[in-house]
């Protein structure tokens, strides 16, 4: 079973949450790291963790994002990290997969199911300190799912008038992920 690793630089982790019932407002977060272990020849074996620092969260607007990182949302002080933990559950097709899993937002942990689709994979230079010591194997990935906030305790919210209300429960999330066999 070959053994990746995700390469920080060019994986990431978005979401996106309506806001104010008519539009969603989206974020990022750049510093993801994580493994997985994958075999082309026999994916069912498969399976990945990741790991998401929380404080880095970015949606473009300074004050929001402080919102978001504070208690009434992710409580970064306490909880500076998202957690995944899965393994392949499914096939789908030749590249294209149902991980199931635990994901852990606050310290709540939920199982969830990622739909992941490989998306290509390319032999390339690998520099350390100026040398190109590769080729080394890289190898696309991108998984999303959908969660209710709520059910990981991120329930702040505030209600507008005929019922709605500022933010969504739902939240979609997509990984991007670009894994360097070891």
């Amino acid at each position: 079973m070959a053994r990746w690793f995700f390469e920080p630089g060019h994986t990431s982790a978005e979401f996106a949450v309506r806001h104010m019932m008519v539009t969603e407002v989206r974020g990022y977060f750049k510093n993801v790291h994580g493994w997985m272990e994958f075999d082309e020849a026999d994916p069912l074996r498969g399976s990945a963790e990741i790991t998401i620092d929380a404080r880095g969260l970015r949606t473009g607007e300074p004050q929001r994002d402080d919102h978001l990182r504070s208690a009434d949302f992710l409580d970064v002080e306490h909880h500076p990290e998202i957690w995944f933990s899965g393994r392949v559950a499914r096939l789908l097709g030749p590249s294209e997969f149902k991980v199931e899993g635990e994901l852990t937002v606050r310290g709540v942990r939920r199982p969830v199911v990622l739909d992941v689709r490989r998306t290509g994979e390319w032999w390339t230079p690998w520099w350390e300190d100026g040398v190109d010591k590769g080729p080394k194997l890289r190898a696309g990935f991108v998984a999303t799912t959908r969660i209710d906030r709520n059910d990981f305790g991120v329930s702040w919210n505030s209600s507008l008038e005929k019922g709605g209300v500022v933010v969504g429960s739902e939240v979609a999330i997509t990984i991007d992920v670009e894994a360097i066999r070891e």
